[in-house]
């Protein structure tokens, strides 16, 4: 987890650097809304460090990931002279941010003090960890990686709504097409969410129970509906996402690379990293989990 850290740390820099070397020059405008954008990201992102450091509850960016983008859209579409095609992908992000935040918010992730709910079990196992034994180790951890480099992904991710910005052509087919797998994604996410969520309630209730776990409740982990054909299919729709955000750009701008594909590059890499670290926790747990592993691919179904 650490070698990821600092591989996405550096991707950040190399990345956006390369690409906006290369791409065509920014105009006023964009300088001035990735500039707004950046100052509010920035302020999010020390106010989730002081709140994480205080409470030593460190999931406060988990509760933002699905608001702050959707807070970014609007922003965009708003500086923009609301551009059809920014109002589009604005309200697309919208209904993403809503099921998102949703899905969260069952699992006792919000609290009427925000500051409060469910923390993310992975920084707990993180926290133990030999290499952040020292209390200062963690706190830098918190501060470069959890607060400031997660927020300015999830501010890089929406930045193709600024590239989109520059253009002057109206939305079309193109549009329409991305618009359609956009909301296929989402429905396949929100499928996978709910079946991981009716799976891990019915799992705890019988455990309560003091029943014995059977059937597919056995391994201890979910391996059926659409976790029999990928290991995350959350996760891989997901992605597919804010790839199609980015395309978005590419339909506007008619450059299938441009210096707005950071983000969606650099949440690849989160996303890879970020399984790696759940699979581990989990092959530890449960015997049988290996066994899918080498059985279920991480992302892309096989198709055969």
């Amino acid at each position: 987890m650490i070698k990821t850290a600092l591989l996405l740390i550096i991707a950040l820099i190399v990345i956006p650097v390369v690409a906006i070397r290369f791409d065509a020059p920014l105009s006023d405008l964009q300088w001035q809304m990735i500039s707004f954008s950046f100052q509010l990201m920035l302020t999010v992102a020390l106010l989730c460090f002081a709140v994480s450091e205080l409470t030593r509850n460190y999931s406060q960016v988990d509760k933002i990931w699905s608001i702050t983008p959707v807070v970014y859209a609007w922003y965009f579409a708003y500086a923009a002279g609301w551009n059809e095609r920014l109002i589009l992908m604005a309200a697309l992000i919208t209904l993403w941010g809503i099921r998102l935040t949703y899905n969260f918010g069952r699992k006792g992730a919000y609290s009427w003090k925000f500051w409060e709910g469910e923390e993310d079990y992975r920084w707990k196992v993180l926290r133990e960890m030999p290499a952040f034994k020292s209390r200062w180790k963690w706190t830098l951890f918190n501060l470069f990686f959890i607060s400031l480099y997660q927020n300015t992904l999830i501010l890089l991710f929406t930045l193709p709504m600024v590239s989109v910005a520059s253009s002057d052509s109206d939305a079309g087919l193109a549009d329409a097409l991305l618009a359609f797998l956009f909301i296929i994604f989402l429905i396949i996410e929100t499928i996978a969410d709910e079946q991981m969520w009716r799976f891990q309630q019915e799992k705890q209730k019988r455990i309560q129970a003091g029943e014995k776990l059977t059937g597919k409740f056995e391994r201890g982990f979910i391996s059926h509906g659409l976790w029999a054909k990928v290991r995350h299919p959350n996760y891989a729709a997901e992605q597919a996402i804010w790839i199609i955000i980015y395309f978005f750009s590419v339909a506007a701008t008619g450059q299938w690379i441009n210096w707005s594909m950071a983000g969606c590059v650099l949440l690849l890499l989160l996303f890879q990293g970020s399984s790696d670290f759940s699979e581990k926790i989990s092959s530890s747990k449960y015997p049988g989990y290996k066994d899918y592993r080498k059985k279920v691919p991480r992302f892309i179904p096989r198709f055969r």
